[in-house]
């Protein structure tokens, strides 16, 4: 039998993966939780006007709302949030892959991404790894398509679609919509999710049961009958996990827009990196001058190509 610190790292080399789920896809989620590809602004505009009291008063501290649904084959997970950006420059931002790449790489696990614009559809090739420095020979490559499926001056909605993910892993799927809203204001759908069978699944309650114990999601559930909700854990807490990182880089990639192009990537290194320290519970990971360290080199390395 394996010593328990042995068995804690076979499930960090084969669950790390998981945990980066470079964002989202369609899984079994109810019916108001999804918008589909046809869905265009009247929808979002009522899922806006539905999640009012809790955009207004929420744990966040900021109009966000976070939640998540778990079948047995898929994981998925949702952020609506308002953002403090008129919604032409996000739609103009959005609209282009290269964009994705700026945004993904501020994750903990993203290792590089390049956008392939001459590929119809284009393709973002991104490959994900640990949270620290790592070869991209030994990180896992996810190529995910590019759909611009609206870009209308009331809406924006785009797609990231790969088929395959390790240990069996598939769908992932990025999915961004968004709205202008009143005071110059956007209203935005971020949804994640992939697609797992019998290994995935393995992989990540092993990982769970041993260096993920303890970890926790943003969504409160019960747990029975009469007793407090407590914050949601498992597949489900990971997965809102990566959907909060992902919905902070987007804001972070927006914040960091107005100031000149030279001084923009260390700008949103520092700004995710003290977002995702705001809900240290949930997200803390490393310390800051190590995540500015690797995100420096990282950067470098997607820039140069080595």
């Amino acid at each position: 039998m394996l010593k328990k610190h042995t068995m804690a790292t076979h499930w960090r080399k084969t669950a790390w993966l998981l945990l980066a789920a470079n964002l989202g896809g369609v899984a079994h989620v109810h019916a108001q939780d999804v918008l589909s590809v046809g869905a265009g602004a009247t929808a979002l505009h009522a899922r806006y006007a539905e999640l009012a009291p809790q955009l207004a008063r929420n744990q966040f501290q900021r109009p966000l709302v976070i939640d998540s649904t778990e079948s047995g084959k898929a994981v998925s997970g949702n952020a609506y949030a308002v953002i403090n950006y008129p919604f032409a420059s996000v739609s103009s931002a959005f609209r282009d892959p290269d964009t994705w790449c700026e945004v993904l790489i501020l994750h903990l696990n993203t290792k590089h991404c390049r956008a392939e614009e001459d590929r119809k559809p284009p393709v973002l090739a991104v490959s994900v790894g640990k949270k620290h420095s790592q070869e991209l020979k030994d990180a896992h490559a996810l190529a995910f398509n590019f759909r611009l499926v609206s870009a209308t001056d009331d809406n924006l909605a785009v797609q990231l679609n790969a088929d395959k993910g390790p240990l069996g892993t598939h769908n992932y799927r990025i999915e961004l919509r968004a709205i202008p809203v009143a005071g110059g204001k956007t209203f935005m759908h971020l949804q994640y999710a992939y697609g797992f069978g019998v290994a995935g699944r393995l992989a990540m309650q092993g990982y769970l049961s041993t260096v993920g114990s303890g970890k926790i999601g943003f969504s409160q559930v019960e747990t029975s009958a009469g007793a407090p909700r407590k914050p949601v854990e498992g597949m489900r807490g990971a997965v809102e996990r990566n959907t909060m990182r992902y919905y902070l880089a987007i804001d972070t990639y927006m914040a960091a827009l107005g100031l000149a192009p030279a001084e923009q990537v260390e700008k949103r290194f520092q700004l995710w990196f003290d977002a995702t320290e705001r809900y240290p519970k949930q997200l803390h990971e490393i310390d800051r001058a190590a995540y500015m360290t690797m995100k420096r080199a990282e950067y470098q390395r997607q820039q140069t190509g080595r």
